[in-house]
This record gives C-alpha cells, sequence and structure tokens, in this order.
C-alpha cells in the first residue's frame, strides 16, 4: 500500500453575475484592451493548480467572453441566484451541486472576483501552498492592512458619537491616537479566497470558523468596484505602478 499523501483537488469558481449598478456590465467592461473579467480567467489557468477554471454567471454575452478566454461555463447561473443583495453561499453551492451531478467532486475551492485584476497567477500559487501546507483551518482569505483604522470610527445616536472600537488605555482613547500605536488591523479585498469543500456542505458556509490570513502584497489586492477605482486602475497601469497579467490571445470582439 502506497504511503504517498494524496494531493487535495481544486476548482476555481470566478463569479460573474449581470446587473451591476456602480459600474455598468463591470465584469466585462474593457480594461486595458480585454474585459475585466479576463484577467482573472488568465491568472487561474496559467496558475495550473485548478482541475476546472469555471465561470458562474447568469448572462450568455458574459458566458461567451468567458470561454473565448479559456474558462469553462457549465451553467447559466439562475438569476434568483444573481440578484444584488445575492449571498456568496448561493453561487458556491449551485456550482459545486451542479458539478456533482456527473459524480466528480472536488475537494476544495477558490474563489476569484473578476473586480481584482491585478491578481497575478503566482499570487494565486503562493496562496495555495500556503493553505495545503497549514493544518486544522477551513479556509483561507485575502487580506492586508487597513488604511481607514477601526479605532477611528464612530457610530451615531441621536446625534451623538461613540467610538466603533471602544478598547484602548483610558488615559489615551485609541480614537485620539497616532495610527502607529494603533493594534494591526486587517481588511480583506477580493484578491481571492481558498476554502474545503465540506464547509459547504456541512455548515453552508463559504469560509467555515477557522480562517488564515493570506496577506496579499503590493498590487495584487486591488480592488475595482466603483468609478474612480476604475479611473485609479488605469492611471496606475498607465504609471506601472500596477500590472496586469499578461493574456496572449486576441481581444474578445463584441
Amino acid at each position: 500500500m502506497s504511503n504517498e499523501i494524496k494531493t487535495p483537488n481544486i476548482i476555481a469558481l470566478i463569479p460573474a453575475r449581470s446587473g451591476s449598478k456602480r459600474i455598468p456590465n463591470k465584469n466585462i467592461k474593457y480594461l486595458n484592451g480585454h474585459p475585466l473579467i479576463a484577467y482573472s480567467i488568465t491568472s487561474a489557468l496559467d496558475s495550473g493548480i485548478f482541475d476546472k477554471v469555471i465561470v458562474s454567471t447568469d448572462s450568455k454575452d458574459i458566458a461567451k467572453i468567458s470561454e473565448h478566454y479559456g474558462a469553462e461555463v457549465p451553467f447559466i447561473r439562475p438569476k434568483h441566484l444573481s440578484t444584488d443583495i445575492s449571498p456568496d453561499i448561493d453561487f458556491v453551492e449551485h456550482a459545486l451541486e451542479y458539478l456533482d451531478i456527473g459524480s466528480k467532486t472536488y475537494d476544495c475551492f477558490s474563489i476569484l472576483r473578476p473586480t481584482s485584476p491585478f491578481r497575478k497567477s503566482a499570487t494565486i500559487k503562493r496562496a495555495w501552498e500556503q493553505f495545503k501546507n497549514e493544518k486544522g483551518i477551513d479556509s483561507l482569505r485575502a487580506v492586508e492592512r487597513c488604511q481607514q483604522h477601526p479605532c477611528k470610527m464612530w457610530v451615531i445616536r441621536e446625534n451623538r458619537m461613540l467610538p466603533l472600537i471602544p478598547f484602548g488605555p483610558e488615559h489615551q482613547p485609541w480614537h485620539s491616537s497616532q495610527y502607529p500605536t494603533l493594534p494591526e488591523v486587517y481588511v480583506q479585498n477580493a484578491s481571492l479566497e481558498i476554502a474545503w469543500s465540506k464547509v459547504v456542505y456541512s455548515g453552508r458556509t463559504i469560509s467555515g470558523h477557522t480562517i488564515m490570513p493570506f496577506l496579499t502584497q503590493k498590487d495584487e489586492g486591488i480592488d475595482v468596484n466603483t468609478p474612480s477605482d476604475w479611473e485609479l486602475a488605469k492611471q496606475m497601469i498607465d504609471n506601472v505602478q500596477a500590472v496586469l497579467p499578461e493574456i496572449k490571445i486576441r481581444p474578445y470582439i463584441q
């Protein structure tokens, strides 16, 4: 009997619903010559770690574009799972259940959101190695040091302000302290998530309870969600402050 440890298999899930409001048709809007979603598909394929790279979408147009760049679109996501308030667990559960119909199950899944176009194949490989080598976790999530520190945030109740984070030394409240003296706090970004599929089946969650951090570096965690994000991304590309994954196939022509 072989003592070789089986390497878990993993699938990439790229969620791309239609109907984005802040940036119309955001997922297929062209950035530097290609639709936004093309960069996530390319980085996923180039990483070489995935059994399949699946785009979950409710749009036939997004499906065609995704297939042009090499992703698989084995289903069209139902509209009731594709609203702007649909939780992530809906599309993940739908995708895994659909794929399980073919008697092929996947140990792990990774969510790669199109709004993080600067995530590289090397980013994905680094995260996968960290995930595989960590024991006793349910998932991994990309985070970065926050710039707007929650210790300096407030809630307003009946025209009175209360600190969101009420802890800290009595003589020197955190909201009146300098940033370097505050506890390190991290905020999630859209770069990637990796989880064991069992967290979906056993607890209907995409992350479980025990989550390890994946610290993104430089441009890896830049999110593009608003018009101002989009303009900033273009400026950073022009100034070589951020670099997109290289796409070697011709652009999709609509």
